[in-house]
């Protein structure tokens, strides 16, 4: 099964080199894409500089969108979903999100923090279904169903997941944890993004609920 990894980046000039440079060696990855959702700074630079496949968006258009973009723009039969501000991320923690789904025994996995930083491992306890790393077949995904959702990308993902009854595993990544957005952004800017972002989660919750009856 081919598989390409898609990493949805917004000014993370700083970080997403230490991401796509340890997807690049992960021999199971068949494409990387990094999805420039329209940056101020060296985002696309500073992956380009690691040899992956930068996709620059005219300007930013949510997170939503960028992986709609992404998974529009390969014929991998695996999608693999990386954040772009990870710490701590190893060819291993790739392979435990991917063999499950690759050797047929899970349609999508869930990464979840543990042991990394405090903070970031009890968000990921108490709100799985916000993960971004994850792994899911190609098939089971439409880009249209993600095009609109913002930061409830991972939100919608997991809704769609319950409506077809896929088998998701939860996957536990040791080690790994991410800049979470009040350190990039200072207290108060970073908490008004993150109010934002659950705002974001709510409304996509219910914009589908609604949808669906």
């Amino acid at each position: 099964m081919k598989v390409c990894a898609i990493v949805p980046a917004y000014n993370e000039g700083p970080r997403v080199a230490a991401v796509t440079s340890v997807l690049k060696k992960c021999s199971k990855i068949d494409q990387i894409l990094v999805i420039n959702d329209g940056s101020t700074d060296n985002t696309a630079e500073a992956a380009g500089a690691t040899g992956v496949e930068v996709l620059s968006l005219p300007h930013n258009m949510g997170k939503g969108a960028a992986v709609a973009r992404g998974i529009s723009a390969t014929y991998s039969d695996v999608i693999l979903l990386m954040d772009a501000d990870l710490v701590g991320l190893t060819e291993k923690h790739v392979d435990d999100l991917l063999d499950p789904v690759i050797n047929g025994d899970a349609d999508m996995t869930v990464g979840i923090f543990r042991f990394g930083r405090v903070f970031t491992d009890l968000a990921q306890m108490m709100t799985t279904f916000l993960s971004g790393q994850r792994a899911i077949k190609r098939s089971l995904i439409e880009p249209s169903e993600l095009e609109s959702t913002e930061y409830g990308l991972e939100t919608i993902i997991t809704q769609i997941a319950n409506e077809k009854s896929l088998k998701v595993k939860k996957v536990y990544l040791d080690d790994l944890t991410q800049v979470v957005k009040e350190e990039k952004l200072g207290l108060a800017e970073g908490s008004k993004l993150r109010a934002k972002m659950y705002w974001h989660v709510i409304k996509q919750v219910f914009k589908r609920l609604f949808r669906l009856k």
